[in-house]
């Protein structure tokens, strides 16, 4: 069910109670300041450095929006059709490496 961050690691699936859709990062605007990530809860640990990008691995984010307010961009914004459009699979390089922050 993807209940603890470890499940949805190793599942890779998003817990199905979360109602807000996950976010993105627009790396257009994004300036790398990781404040976004600095701001992610732990239980959650959804935002990596992954080469010169900073990312939010849908799975792994709730939607809960502590990130939002700390970025001075206003590069982070819902995404909505994640399942639909999808993403770079090599994003899941980071959960659970030795570069993940959250561990």
């Amino acid at each position: 069910m993807g209940a603890t961050r470890a499940e949805r690691i190793d599942l890779r699936q998003r817990n199905p109670k979360w109602k807000n859709p996950p976010l993105f990062i627009d790396m257009s605007t994004c300036i790398n300041c990781d404040a976004c990530l600095r701001h992610c809860p732990e239980q959650l640990g959804a935002i990596f450095n992954h080469g010169i990008d900073v990312v939010i691995v849908p799975e792994l984010c709730s939607g809960c929006d502590k990130c939002l307010p700390v970025c001075p961009v206003d590069c982070i914004h819902p995404f909505a059709d994640w399942e639909t459009t999808g993403y770079p699979i090599e994003w899941w390089e980071e959960p659970g490496s030795s570069n993940d922050p959250y561990q």
